[in-house]
This record gives C-alpha cells, structure tokens and sequence, in this order.
C-alpha cells in the first residue's frame, strides 16, 4: 500500500471525481455531472487524498474565506473510510480556516456522521440554541 498524500487545489481528473463521488452514492451530484464539475472549479478551495495516481478522498470549501466558509463536500472511497483520511481532510480545512468566524457544515443526521464531526471538533447548533435554515 502507497502512502497517503494530501494535495491542495491541483488538477482534478474530472473521471475520478466522478468516480468519487459515485462511490459514496452522493447522486445529487452524480446525477448532473456538468454541474459538480462547475461546482468544483467555483470552490474556495479543494483538498484531495492520494494513493498514488488514485484520487482516494475530495474536501471543499466554499464562502469568502474571512468571515465564513461552508465545509461543503468531505467524502472518501468507501474501502478507505476509517483510515483517518477524512479526518485529515478536515483537519487541513480547520486550520487553514481557523481565524474565520463562522464555519458551517450541514450533514445527515446519523451515528456515524455525528461520532466524525464531534470526534473532529465541530458542534451541533442545536447544542448551542441555534437554529437552521434551508431551502
């Protein structure tokens, strides 16, 4: 097994992106690949997880950078979960990002994400009397 290596705003073969993305059945995504392609280019900033020439994991960041950034997509090839990679992804956003006010990520609401983003760090707004909005 190769050594894992974290890459920031390189070039993406789109084919793995996709590929990516497919692999954890983000379909909202999947399903308007021209979409997610244009998404990625128009992200404040992308991390990628490397084995070798294999993209393995893809975080992203979106906002202004100064006073609030959205963690918007942090997903890893399910033969590579639990391994720490997305972890590191989000550790390499957290501090890249540390002296913005608001950094906001929205999830599913289940065991696993939950344990991920509490082992990480993050809070839940409602921990906090806070409410949010979607539409």
């Amino acid at each position: 097994m190769n050594k894992i290596e974290i890459k920031e705003d390189v070039q993406l073969p789109f084919e793995q992106i996709l590929a990516l993305y497919e692999n954890v059945r983000w379909t909202a995504y999947t399903k308007e690949p021209e979409l997610l392609e244009k998404a990625i280019q128009n992200s404040l900033k992308v991390w990628t997880a490397w084995e070798g020439d294999q993209l393995i994991g893809l975080a992203r960041v979106v906002g202004d950078g100064l006073t609030i950034i959205y963690i918007q997509d942090i997903l890893v090839l399910e033969d590579y979960q639990g391994q720490g990679i997305g972890s590191q992804l989000l550790q390499k956003i957290l501090k890249e990002y540390q002296a913005v006010r608001q950094i906001i990520l929205m999830t599913d609401d289940t065991d696993k994400t939950q344990s991920f983003y509490k082992k990480n760090g993050l809070f839940r707004t409602d921990e906090y009397q806070l409410v949010t909005y979607m539409k």
